[in-house]
């Protein structure tokens, strides 16, 4: 079976017991260290107690402390506003009014020493992270419609961003948001400035600046609430905290690490006189090489205007007809020289032929004698024996021809000339 309730609206708690009962609970925690900042600072002369509020730097949270003004006067470190310390004492829940107090025992000041080591333990938590890697860095706009400027009011860092600025590009327009840059409202301050200048539609980069200043003084630029609302602005920011030796966590998670404010003026707005003597220059250049490219290009068309094939365009076609001319007449002569050497050799050709041929030994007395043969053509005589009498004989001179009969054989001549005689 489950208990009854506490209470019910038949019978509710009385405000008395409900205190009472978180009083109890209070008491059961003990006492504890606390560490923060402090905010607020009371000691009044001759009360028996002081009041400070003690804030947590990385949220905005804060406590009510009370202690003894002898424990403040006798503090080893200044007890003051914006001091980081741990307080040793136990919680206390007021009936009478409601309200929760820590009443301090013991003050210890945080020393140097170990808000360095405590800023290195988160600069490695955020390198580890990714937060300083270089790919997540914006690149600046050339010339920012607007630059929102983080910083404290009236301080140098404020005069020399602007000053510096404004000489170098007299057009560039500022969003300036004035907030405290050290002590326990810094941080919040800042972080409500670049909330307000990021959402800003003509804001197109941010700077925080800050001139130098101690450990303590540059804590804020530490904080992990502010490094990670740097890395999450949507809009590049400048960090120029401090001076080139000093080296704050937002200078890693920053777009841009400025050494001094004065080097952010100068690298958030170009420098007019420089862009334009830039651009003189330029001109320059760019009249240089556009005269010495027409200076080429017309050397390269005089150069072709006096080749001669296009100074006198005629000149090779004269050569051309003349060439075909002489090549005519050479063809023509050597032609000529094989027609009449072939017609030389046809000459002597023929000269031999008609020597050989049988009309020249007919023409010289010879005759060429033909046995006729009834019903067959003409058979040359070679020898008597093919001739016995009564046959019938054609008889061949130069001029003509004759027909005989054959009358036997006769007695052969005696010597050469006689056979030869016709």
């Amino acid at each position: 079976m489950t208990s009854p309730p506490v209470s019910s609206p038949e019978n509710p708690l009385p405000v008395r017991s409900v205190a009472t009962k978180v009083a109890g609970w209070i008491d059961r925690l003990g006492s504890i260290w606390v560490e923060g900042q402090l905010t607020q600072v009371s000691v009044r002369q001759g009360t028996r107690t002081a009041f400070l509020t003690l804030r947590d730097p990385a949220a905005d949270m804060s406590l009510s402390v009370t202690c003894s003004p002898m424990l403040i006067q006798s503090s080893p470190v200044p007890v003051v506003e914006g001091a980081r310390v741990v307080l040793y004492g136990k919680l206390s829940f007021f009936t009478g009014r409601g309200t929760i107090s820590l009443r301090a025992t013991e003050i210890r000041a945080i020393g140097v020493g170990e808000l360095l080591a405590r800023i290195e333990r988160l600069r490695g938590m955020l390198a580890a992270e990714g937060l300083f890697d270089p790919r997540l860095k914006r690149p600046l706009p050339f010339l920012p419609r607007a630059v929102g400027l983080v910083t404290a009011r009236a301080s140098a860092a404020e005069k020399d961003v602007l000053s510096v600025a404004r000489r170098r590009w007299p057009a560039v327009r500022f969003e300036v948001r004035n907030t405290p840059v050290q002590g326990p409202s810094a941080v919040p301050g800042i972080l409500r400035a670049i909330a307000e200048l990021d959402e800003h539609p003509d804001v197109d980069v941010i700077v925080l600046a800050r001139g130098g200043g101690s450990v303590e003084d540059l804590l804020p630029f530490s904080d992990e609430a502010l490094c990670r609302a740097v890395v999450a602005a949507r809009t590049p920011i400048v960090s120029a905290i401090g001076h080139e030796p000093d080296s704050p966590l937002s200078d890693h998670v920053a777009d841009v690490r400025a050494a001094t404010p004065t080097d952010a003026a100068k690298r958030v707005v170009p420098d007019a006189e420089a862009e334009l003597a830039l651009v003189a220059e330029l001109r320059a250049r760019s009249s240089a090489a556009l005269r010495g490219w027409v200076a080429r290009e017309a050397r390269g068309l005089d150069a072709l205007r006096h080749r001669p094939v296009l100074a006198d365009p005629m000149s090779g076609l004269d050569r051309r007809g003349e060439e075909i001319a002489e090549m005519r007449r050479v063809v023509r002569r050597d032609v000529r020289r094989a027609v009449a050497s072939e017609s030389t050799a046809v000459d002597h050709l023929r000269a031999r032929l008609v020597t050989l041929g049988p009309a020249a030994t007919l023409a010289r007395g010879y005759a060429v004698v033909q046995r006729v043969v009834p019903g067959d053509d003409p058979e040359v005589l070679r020898s008597v024996a093919d001739a016995p009498p009564g046959t019938q004989l054609r008889i061949r001179v130069a001029d003509g021809s004759v027909t005989a009969v054959g009358m036997g054989r006769v007695a052969a001549p005696s010597n050469a000339s006689e056979r030869m005689d016709p």
